[in-house]
């Protein structure tokens, strides 16, 4: 049982790292996919549902947070996005 809960992890990631890499906003493409290929090996059940919910959200509202041009809605100033906002941050600085 435990074997086929670590698949399917293993499986829902892949589906994420793609759908990371394919959002349609190149900008958001390489951020996302970076932090994808950067930590969701390490994300429980619980954080990838919280992630793909993150996913839903539209790319230039999400791009218009991340380099500051519009305020981050209360509701999405969440730890997950502080998370990716630091990681596009530590990019920046490469």
């Amino acid at each position: 049982m435990g074997q086929n809960v670590n698949e399917e992890l293993q499986t829902r990631r892949k589906r994420m790292i793609y759908r990371c890499e394919h959002r349609g906003m190149k900008e958001m493409d390489l951020l996302m996919g970076r932090y994808a290929r950067a930590h969701l090996d390490k994300m429980t059940a619980t954080e990838l549902d919280r992630f793909e919910a993150f996913m839903s959200l539209q790319d230039q509202d999400l791009y218009a947070w991340f380099i500051g041009s519009k305020p981050v809605p209360e509701e999405h100033n969440s730890p997950l996005f502080k998370e990716i906002l630091a990681f596009y941050r530590s990019t920046l600085d490469v």
